[in-house]
């Protein structure tokens, strides 16, 4: 995002890199600009970007304060079709707060990947092959420490296979990440939202979700995956939409420590994902 009304992605398309900016105009259109050799590709791709592909058909929101947010925001859930770029978010946002997740992957554009076409600036993420060449020396520096930099280069080896999947159900596409190892459950759910458009991604293994869900669907103040899961069984096949919907609407009442940013050395190291 790069304003209340405005998209930016920046991608490495089948045809090249490109360039897409969404930009709401007063009359509530989305006007989408292309820049680089992957253009056309991106403008085949903004509809589906936007949820066009998205099916509603059998989704009732939670009864209560859920439903009464839903009626006055409802949305619609995007795809993608970049395994690449959502894997590279899935490793690196593993075990870490979202922030530093989110600057290693900047860094990791900005020192190895390519200049994004047109007017506006920004770094497209390297190739895979270029990330499998990469040695921990090189991901330091990001910081990501070595089990996830090793994950992602396997990640990056696998890739001429797993591109493959881009059309496979997201079921398919979770059992196969699954095989590599580094990925677990939480980055393959997570992987397939963002990338296929999944709306039943569970993530299991998140540290704030079952406690979200416990807490606006049950009123209890936590929970585990097991206690999330069987919440969320009524809504099989929408599980991912009513767990946006609930993240959106607030969290569970916080408990324990908080994870200090000072890199002391005495802080809790949980406070986020437990395993990927």
């Amino acid at each position: 995002m790069v304003g209340p009304t405005e998209m930016r992605w920046n991608t490495r398309t089948p045809d090249g890199v490109g360039t897409l900016h969404f930009d709401r105009v007063a009359t509530g259109r989305v006007v989408a600009e292309t820049f680089g050799p992957g253009s056309e590709w991106l403008l085949d791709q903004a509809p589906r970007l936007l949820g066009a592909e998205d099916d509603l058909a059998g989704f009732e929101p939670p009864e209560g304060p859920l439903a009464d947010r839903w009626r006055r925001s409802p949305f619609l859930l995007g795809r993608t079709d970049r395994l690449w770029d959502t894997l590279i978010g899935g490793v690196f946002g593993q075990k870490v707060q979202v922030r530093n997740a989110l600057r290693a992957r900047r860094l990791l554009a900005r020192r190895f990947g390519d200049p994004a076409p047109g007017p506006m600036g920004g770094w497209i993420l390297p190739p895979p092959d270029r990330v499998a060449e990469m040695g921990y020396a090189d991901f330091h520096p990001l910081g990501v420490e070595r089990v996830r930099a090793e994950t992602l280069r396997r990640v990056a080896i696998e890739m001429p296979w797993l591109q493959r999947l881009e059309a496979q159900p997201p079921t398919v596409v979770q059992r196969r990440l699954q095989r590599i190892r580094g990925i677990g459950p939480w980055t393959a759910a997570m992987v397939t939202a963002a990338a296929l458009g999944d709306a039943d991604a569970v993530p299991v293994g998140d540290f704030h979700i079952p406690n979200t869900i416990a807490w606006h669907l049950a009123g209890e103040p936590r929970g585990d995956d097991a206690r999330m899961l069987e919440l969320l069984e009524p809504w099989a096949g929408h599980r991912w939409r009513v767990i946006r919907l609930a993240k959106s609407s607030g969290g569970a009442p916080k408990r324990g420590p908080r994870l200090d940013l000072r890199g002391d050395g005495l802080h809790k190291e949980w406070d986020s994902k437990r395993h990927g």
